[in-house]
């Protein structure tokens, strides 16, 4: 608003659009245009607004399931490949006298984004939204809070609660992401592992991560490209960022380096994109839109799990908001 700010702008990738129109990006079309390892990159990884280039990612963070590889020995159960598989887990654990599983249920963008891949698993879709889907994925969620395989304590965490939760011991599973390597290993005194979430050939797992873009009131712009270049997109911050945090790199040559291919924490994150990757947020949403979807999305997610909302009423919730926004 006041037409300053910085040369590089690094920032959650769903929040280009919101960056975008409100005119805080540089185009980037001459250079990525003029990039020669531009082909490195999927385009799932590039974020365009009517077909301008603002933003690409470097690398990609998404979610999986952390198991506590004790709890479920105790339990006598496997890391689950299934929705069904996951509820026996829960199930076991449970019995056992461990928790269940740890998550965000924030009534925000956070919530959305980690009750995307169930909704998913049970065929929602933002290119043709139907209620029952909905119902049932809040369903699922319900019967964890019942049973107190889910605490409704969740529907106030953010991202990094669940985790340090779930590292502290005690859990049988953490849907959490890459990011989160560094602090399992400074912190838990467990044996632990990392599957894909199991939501089936259906569901999708959103490809998040932060985006790189030029300011749009740089006066250094060749400057900031050049930093881009020799950084964040460069196949050598590809593999930095893997060594450092997990993330997997966005660029085909650097996603292929022994760091992320031998890694068997990092390995089943590669696995999910390759099998449920998902553009976020979801192409079929106006760009107009998007945060207006995933706060809708993200309060209904975190009503069920508060038991503020029944699954029926946040689907309704849910289907009345979708209707003036896509």
């Amino acid at each position: 608003a006041s037409s300053t700010g910085p040369d590089v702008v690094v920032f959650n990738g769903a929040d280009m659009s919101s960056l975008a129109l409100g005119g805080a990006l540089a185009p980037l079309d001459e250079y990525w245009d003029g990039f020669a390892d531009a082909g490195q990159f999927p385009d799932s990884v590039i974020h365009r607004l009517d077909e301008t280039v603002y933003a690409a990612q470097g690398y990609v963070n998404l979610l999986g399931l952390w198991y506590n590889a004790d709890v479920l020995d105790e339990a006598g159960v496997e890391p689950p490949t299934s929705l069904d598989e996951l509820d026996e887990a829960l199930a076991a654990a449970l019995e056992a006298g461990q928790g269940g599983i740890t998550l965000s249920g924030l009534p925000n963008s956070q919530g959305e984004w980690q009750a995307y891949p169930w909704l998913t698993a049970f065929g929602f879709s933002y290119d043709d939204p139907q209620r029952e889907p909905l119902v049932d994925a809040f369903s699922m969620v319900q019967s964890w809070t019942e049973s107190g395989a889910l605490t409704r304590e969740a529907s106030t965490w953010d991202q990094t609660v669940p985790f340090q939760t779930f590292a502290a011991g005690g859990h049988a599973f953490a849907e959490n992401g890459n990011w989160q390597l560094g602090t399992a290993e400074s912190t838990a005194e467990f044996e632990y592992g990392v599957v894909p979430l199991p939501v089936g050939d259906e569901g999708g797992v959103y490809l998040g991560g932060e985006g790189q873009a030029i300011g749009a009131f740089s006066e250094q712009p060749d400057l900031a490209w050049q930093y881009l270049e020799e950084t964040y997109f460069s196949e050598e911050g590809g593999i930095i960022a893997a060594e450092t945090v997990g993330s997997i790199p966005a660029r085909a040559d650097a996603a292929e380096s022994d760091v992320v291919t031998s890694n068997p924490l990092i390995a089943p994150f590669a696995e999910s994109i390759a099998e449920n990757g998902a553009n976020y947020p979801s192409a079929a949403i106006p760009p107009e839109s998007v945060a207006d979807v995933q706060l809708a999305v993200g309060q209904a997610w975190s009503g069920v799990i508060s038991g503020q909302l029944t699954p029926d009423a946040a689907a309704d919730q849910v289907m009345a908001v979708l209707d003036g926004l896509l």
